[in-house]
């Protein structure tokens, strides 16, 4: 087994990567640099249950103190690396200070896009949702009766509003776009979802974008939309998209697209250098995609750790996301890129539905509302890479399992 191993980024990708090595027997030091104060944790149940006060947050935490040091995983926290020299192979930190690496994991995320100063970016009430600090601010901000702005119509977006509409907040959730869930959904999963969330009182406004934002006193109160109408708030959440972090690879002079470019074995342009998480850029159905997700950041690491253990073998994705919004649950299973026809199937239970994507006659993934047979079905097919009876998925009658038949 080689030498140290420095991890950078302290999320779910750094934590799943330094676990399965010690699951897997590997006693190399390990150490994990992160920028806040506390220890690797779940990072979605901070914009739901922890938010409404559901969880505590030691609850999110992957373990305690004592599994650290029990495992020889040195956590370095509230610093953060300022570059990388791939000569001396050394991360220098903002101190100053410098750590040997023989082998270096950049597990470094994404970070929420935010508005710009320009249009009231920078005024105070003006939030994004990333990280416990973020969670804790927005946490202040959720009181019944106020007025609410959120910007984006995706997950984030929706998935904000269905907790601040929970805390009985007046909401509203504008999308640019043609519809809600433009970039990442149908149009049929986007009109159940819109539907679900003005059913429970969300003002959902679309083809509708963000003039500028006005403040008071520093603070936002209020926001023009371009459509020409104000609106008076009280605070604003901005969710929409992240960028990847790969500002370290980037001047380091690793090759970078939309993200950290890796091969199949999560290497990136330097042998001795892996990225894995939302920050990697990696090889799928012929395109290089980044996958913004729990469960890549997670199969992702435990791949690199099997490959740094020795064992050579393709990081081969197989996607599955979810979302909850109030008491619905949307659970997707595959990656729908490039999408050219859907089906739409009515569940066995009121409110449950799926939605069945195809390319080039291939099933290529399903998003299921409140429908977790219709998620198990799809799942499994695209798993053993089986093509569903196309007449058993149009008779809504027909029981899913025939698909596995």
């Amino acid at each position: 087994m080689a030498g140290t191993l420095v991890i950078v980024g302290a999320g779910q990708a750094a934590f799943a990567l330094a676990a399965k090595l010690r699951a897997l027997k590997d006693e190399r030091p390990i150490t994990i640099i992160g920028s806040e104060d506390v220890a690797p944790y779940q990072r979605p149940p901070l914009s739901k249950k922890y938010l409404m006060g559901e969880m505590s947050f030691d609850r999110l935490e992957f373990r305690g103190p004592e599994w650290f040091a029990e495992n020889n995983v040195e956590l370095r926290l509230s610093t953060w690396v300022e570059e990388i020299d791939r000569t001396a192979k050394t991360v220098r930190m903002q101190d100053g200070s410098t750590l040997s690496y023989d082998k270096l994991a950049l597990a470094t995320g994404a970070a929420p896009r935010e508005l710009p100063a320009g249009v009231g970016g920078d005024l105070d009430g003006v939030l994004t949702v990333r990280d416990k600090r973020d969670a804790d601010r927005l946490m202040a901000e959720m009181q019944p009766g106020r007025r609410l702005l959120v910007i984006g119509g995706g997950y984030i977006g929706l998935e904000a509003a269905a907790v601040a509409r929970q805390l009985g907040l007046d909401v509203t959730l504008i999308e640019m776009a043609e519809r809600i869930l433009q970039r990442v959904a149908s149009s049929e999963t986007a009109t159940i979802m819109r539907d679900i969330h003005r059913a429970r009182g969300v003002s959902i406004r679309e083809k509708t974008g963000l003039t500028r934002l006005i403040g008071t006193d520093g603070r936002v109160s209020a926001a023009e939309l371009s459509d020409g109408s104000m609106l008076d708030v009280d605070f604003v959440i901005v969710g929409i998209g992240v960028s990847p972090n790969d500002r370290l690879a980037r001047e380091s002079g690793l090759d970078i697209g939309n993200g950290i470019l890796v091969d199949a074995f999560t290497r990136t342009s330097d042998p001795d250098i892996h990225a894995i998480g939302d920050c990697a850029l990696l090889p799928m159905n012929g395109a290089n995609v980044r996958l913004e997700s729990v469960q890549n950041a997670v199969d992702q690491a435990e791949a690199a750790a099997i490959i740094l253990a020795g064992d050579e073998q393709p990081y081969q994705p197989k996607p599955w996301f979810w979302s909850d919004q109030y008491d619905v649950k949307l659970q997707i299973a595959g990656f729908n890129m490039g999408y050219d026809e859907t089906l739409l199937r009515p569940g066995q239970r009121e409110g449950s539905h799926s939605v069945w994507y195809f390319r080039q006659g291939r099933f290529i993934a399903v998003d299921a509302i409140n429908d977790a047979k219709a998620y198990v079905s799809g799942k499994k097919l695209l798993d053993t890479g089986k093509e569903p009876n196309r007449a058993v998925l149009e008779d809504h009658s027909a029981d899913l399992k025939l698909l596995l038949a």
